[in-house]
């Protein structure tokens, strides 16, 4: 990218009156169950016009409902990853409705006898609030309100039953099925290095540790280890190729930037936050937009959330693999590195302030925002789409996009201008991202061939 450009060519930055993302009143959330939509096919709620509406789908609805929660301070651990969450949610989820709906692969529970008039949004709201209670117990009293609110829209009678207890049923062995999977081990004690290029704690804030350390360790949902697509090494210190990422991150990364235009820099504050949300509600968008079935949506937000959490898995194998400082550890020493094109400024400070705590190489931004582009043009069969981003951090802000891929491309490259990553991080995290959601995309959640599906299964 030259220095200067825009992040994204497509993407159209609008203001709107302030909000915050981040504190959430949850029972206000809920409340907005019966909210409606318009959603004609091919254009984003946001510019679609048109008077058909309809009752948010279950599955969307309760990824807002754990968005919600895990946005709530406090709520999430800080040593669980909240792609756990997202995952075991939707598994849960897509084995229910598939279960009835019988056109795809299950992913780990298959159930005999279902009869195919079973409610699949009942199934999803059982399975969904069997999850959450199971995961956030202090949520109870909310989730069982909106467990009751979402049923109520279903008619009685024995087709909602048989839906409530295959959710249920199903959730309980996923949850099972992920009870001894070391996510609730400890994270591993960390001894920062001392060499050049050794992973270091980052000014100004300094943090004693870094996160996740043992993350890597959780048994993967869809890949075969953790580190079965780990990227190569990054660039030695001395190369031309970091040289030329260090130089190009110095400039443009840097607090009040005076090479990167102020769109650029914007991109760097507005993606600033938990990436796997932004995907995830753009994701709801889509569903509302082109007006996607309980098991439409059950395989989608399953794909995607499977291929967000063996992302991360994935890449925190690759970052305490090579334990690769930061670019603010770095352009400080620069002068220590050995590489005679790089200069140290000692006062350095990325445009968004603190650093992420963990080592640098790959990105995760880039992982997931490619893993997800990867996705949504499989599922959807196609690139170009119109919607809108807000961001996790900048109340108020909104941005545009024609396509799937513009909005991966902006997400990543975001971190250069943010001042969190080296050009390499990306670019690695990218093969990364694609590599996972092809593996998932090829052996997970398929259809099923016609001559094996049989009316007990």
């Amino acid at each position: 990218m030259p220095r200067g450009a825009a992040a994204s060519p497509d993407a159209v930055t609008k203001g709107k009156s302030p909000r915050s993302k981040n504190v959430i009143a949850f029972a206000l959330l809920s409340a907005t169950f019966l909210g409606t939509v318009c959603s004609p096919f091919g254009a984003s709620p946001q510019a679609a016009g048109g008077s058909s509406a309809q009752p948010v789908n279950p599955v969307v609805q309760w990824n807002r409902t754990l968005l919600s929660i895990v946005r709530t301070p406090g709520a999430q651990s800080p040593t669980v990853h909240p792609t756990r969450s997202f995952a075991i949610l939707h598994a849960a989820i897509y084995d229910a409705v598939n279960a009835i709906d019988r056109t795809h692969q299950p992913y780990l529970v298959r159930l005999n006898g279902v009869p195919r008039s079973a409610s699949q949004d009942a199934a999803a709201a059982a399975a969904a609030h069997q999850v959450l209670i199971a995961l956030y117990p202090a949520f109870r009293t909310a989730l069982d309100a909106e467990q009751q609110q979402s049923l109520a829209q279903i008619p009685d009678g024995h087709d909602k039953v048989e839906g409530v207890r295959i959710g249920q049923t199903v959730a309980v062995r996923i949850l099972a099925l992920r009870s001894n999977d070391g996510s609730n081990a400890q994270p591993i004690p960390y001894i920062f290095g001392t060499a050049p290029g050794d992973y270091q704690s980052t000014p100004p804030n300094f943090p004693p540790q870094p996160q996740f350390t043992h993350w890597s360790r959780v048994t993967p949902f869809a890949l075969q280890s953790a580190n079965q697509f780990r990227p190569g090494p990054p660039p030695a210190l001395t190369s031309d190729s970091y040289g030329n990422a260090f130089n190009q991150i110095k400039s443009l990364g840097i607090v009040d930037s005076t090479t990167a235009t102020s769109d650029a820099a914007l991109t760097g504050r507005f993606w600033n936050g938990a990436i796997q949300n932004y995907w995830n509600e753009i994701s709801q968008t889509l569903s509302l937009a082109n007006n996607l079935t309980t098991a439409q949506n059950a395989r989608l937000f399953a794909l995607l959330n499977l291929s967000f959490v063996d992302d991360v898995i994935a890449f925190y194998d690759a970052k305490y693999t090579y334990n690769l400082w930061r670019p603010v550890t770095a352009i400080r020493a620069g002068d220590s590195d050995n590489n005679p094109e790089t200069a140290a400024d000692p006062n350095w400070l990325p445009e968004v302030g603190k650093t992420a705590p963990d080592p640098s190489y790959p990105g995760a931004h880039a992982v997931i925002s490619a893993a997800v582009a990867e996705v949504l043009i499989s599922f959807f069969e196609r690139d170009r789409f119109e919607f809108n981003v807000t961001s996790e951090v900048l109340p108020g802000v909104e941005r545009s996009f024609t396509s799937f891929s513009s909005a991966a491309e902006e997400a990543t490259l975001s971190r250069i201008f943010a001042g969190q990553h080296f050009r390499f991080d990306l670019t690695t995290g990218q093969r990364l991202g694609r590599e996972v959601a092809d593996f998932v995309l090829d052996n997970f959640l398929t259809p099923v061939h016609r001559e094996d599906e049989s009316d007990d299964r």
